[in-house]
């Protein structure tokens, strides 16, 4: 498998991005679709609503978010199925970057989706 990033959707495109994958399940506000700065959405692989509603990006449940999640990828049904399978296509072929309008950048849903395509535990 390729390398695999994972960058703010908001942080500007770079030559080396390779294919850039947004992984969130909503759209990013004030990002227009007719200018989106990446190549394809699987909203499919992002973490389910309850589960994101839950989490709400507080520190203090990033443990647990972790353990969800991971269940969540792991138990995936077909959609989510599908878009873990495109990932792992897409990444073998070259460098693919996650995108997430997540501001903590080192506690989100697209840092633990590269870690499970790449079989680590984060």
């Amino acid at each position: 498998m390729s390398e695999i990033a994972v960058k703010r959707v908001y942080d500007p495109p770079e030559k080396g991005d390779g294919k850039r994958i947004l992984v969130d399940r909503l759209w990013p506000r004030g990002i227009a679709k007719e200018t989106a700065p990446w190549d394809l959405w699987l909203k499919e692989v992002a973490p389910s609503p309850d589960l994101r509603k839950w989490f709400g990006h507080e520190p203090a449940k990033w443990e647990e978010f972790q353990a969800r999640y991971r269940a969540e990828l792991e138990a995936a049904q077909s959609d989510a199925k599908a878009g873990l399978a495109m990932l792992r296509a897409e990444a073998k072929k070259g460098k693919i970057t996650l995108l997430s309008a997540a501001r903590n950048r080192e506690q989100n849903s697209a840092v633990l989706l590269r870690a499970f395509l790449l079989g680590r535990q984060e």
